[in-house]
């Protein structure tokens, strides 16, 4: 769920590397989906526009509680972190040794938490 589904586009196809899969308009908005630039056969992930209020409500509850709504993996968290934050993304978590697992957690800019993980 996002709360501005072109801003939402653009911070996960500019700025993580995504790539658009399916855009298919409906009468309120569109169905918008985007995968993974190294698997475009893979996961698609719904940006869904935020349009029903339990969804809203939903939304900044995770939000305020500080619970990532989407977790990515990633092969090396200290180079995305470093890339990330020098493209101005704000990190609520740094990469933080948890067990077997290190995990750093930033805003989305469109209502989310997103946390990266890399399993060590």
């Amino acid at each position: 769920m996002v709360n501005d589904q072109d801003r939402a586009f653009e911070f996960y196809t500019q700025i993580l590397g995504f790539e658009k899969k399916r855009e298919i308009p409906f009468e309120d908005g569109r169905w918008l989906t985007i995968v993974s630039n190294e698997d475009k056969d893979g996961v698609e992930l719904l940006l869904a526009p935020l349009q029903f209020e339990p969804a809203i409500v939903y939304q900044k509850a995770l939000y305020e509680a500080g619970m990532p709504a989407l977790t990515l993996t990633v092969d090396d968290i200290d180079h995305e972190y470093n890339r990330l934050t020098q493209l101005g993304i704000v990190f609520s978590m740094v990469p933080t040794q948890m067990g077997i697992s290190k995990l750093a957690v930033f805003d989305d800019t469109c209502g989310n938490k997103v946390q990266l993980v890399q399993v060590l």
